[in-house]
């Protein structure tokens, strides 16, 4: 029989496995090495992207919060303009209110009854005066009640005093009143 040395062979074998296993380890660590960089890359990229977009969306939010302040700044102008508006149209609707109010004390004046002071604040006005005998003070407190722009008087003080030379006997009053207004008058008036 003869002897074959597979010696060679297999030690040849052996090198060539080395050889191939080195060179595909290198391989691996070249491929594993341009993945990572390759990935490192792309990370790079995207998150450069991403901070572009978030600062792009923090120069519009800022944009967004000086249109808001300027929004609000414009809400609180319109709200005093409206305001305004509101207390010009009071006073334009009210404008005919004071001649209406004296026409009425006016008309609602008895003979024989003369006012020294008249004083209103707010809805309630107080009348002050002298009138020749208190049945005079009682119709013109019945014409005060019967107005449209008068309700509820109210005597307050009455004195009597001796006219002078005698004669008459004159007295002196206090009425308290409340002002009211007239629905058509105020549609009439706008």
């Amino acid at each position: 029989m003869k002897q074959i040395n597979l010696l060679d062979w297999r030690e040849e074998r052996r090198e060539r496995l080395k050889k191939q296993f080195a060179q595909g380890a290198i391989a691996g660590v070249l491929v594993a090495a341009l993945a990572v960089f390759g990935g490192m890359k792309f990370m790079d990229s995207a998150i450069d992207h991403q901070t572009q977009r978030n600062d792009m969306l923090k120069a519009e939010i800022k944009a967004i919060d000086r249109k808001i302040k300027e929004i609000e700044e414009l809400e609180r102008v319109k709200a005093n303009l409206l305001a305004r508006m509101r207390i010009i149209e009071e006073l334009q609707a009210s404008r005919s209110q004071t001649v209406h109010f004296f026409d009425e004390i006016v008309n609602t004046l008895p003979d024989g009854v003369f006012l020294t002071l008249i004083r209103q604040q707010g809805q309630s006005t107080t009348i002050e005066g002298v009138a020749e005998s208190n049945g005079r003070v009682s119709t013109y407190m019945k014409n005060l009640e019967a107005s449209e722009w008068f309700a509820q008087p109210r005597l307050v003080v009455i004195k009597t005093r001796a006219g002078e030379g005698g004669a008459g006997r004159a007295s002196d009053f206090t009425l308290q009143v409340k002002n009211t207004r007239r629905n058509g008058d105020q549609e009439e008036d706008s």
